[in-house]
């Protein structure tokens, strides 16, 4: 698997797993109804920001974007998503991905990474990122509507790098 920076042309095989992740609406508070051309705008980041695919054998398995949380004075730390493909889940795409947004942050100067929504029944991505090193700071109950489970918990995350 590589990890590369993210080009137009992978948009076409990038946009079924964003669509997908959406569409399920379990792990994102991205409206399922967008068009590809509304998630491109949200999913594909500008400078200072980046976004990468992974990939193997030119099949894209995953995506992540990656800059800074907020602007201005919030501008040194640094925030991160990540989507994987449904068939390449539980291979270590989003470990790989998380570890590279963590290099790339350090890289560019960040002082830390945060994560402003994760779901808090999202057991896989809480677990990786505790093992990766991030801490929960916080949680704001019932902030994000699930399919199945009703309202749950979005967690803050942080860690310093």
């Amino acid at each position: 698997m590589r990890i590369r920076d993210f080009t137009e042309a992978d948009w076409e095989q990038v946009w079924p797993i964003v669509e997908d992740v959406i569409t399920a609406g379990e792990t994102f508070p991205y409206d399922p109804t967008w068009t590809s051309e509304i998630c491109h705008d949200v999913w594909v980041e500008a400078a200072p920001g980046h976004t990468v695919v992974a990939e193997e054998d030119g099949k894209i398995l995953g995506t992540a974007k990656m800059g800074p949380n907020r602007p201005g004075p919030g501008s040194h730390v640094a925030t991160a998503s990540f989507m994987v493909a449904a068939a390449a889940r539980g291979r270590g795409v989003g470990r790989a991905l998380c570890k590279y947004a963590l290099d790339w942050a350090r890289r560019q100067g960040y002082a830390a990474m945060q994560f402003n929504a994760v779901v808090d029944a999202n057991e896989a991505a809480v677990r990786l990122y505790r093992q990766l090193g991030f801490t929960v700071i916080g949680t704001v109950p019932e902030a994000f509507a699930h399919p199945t489970l009703g309202r749950v918990g979005l967690h803050v995350m942080h860690r310093p790098l």
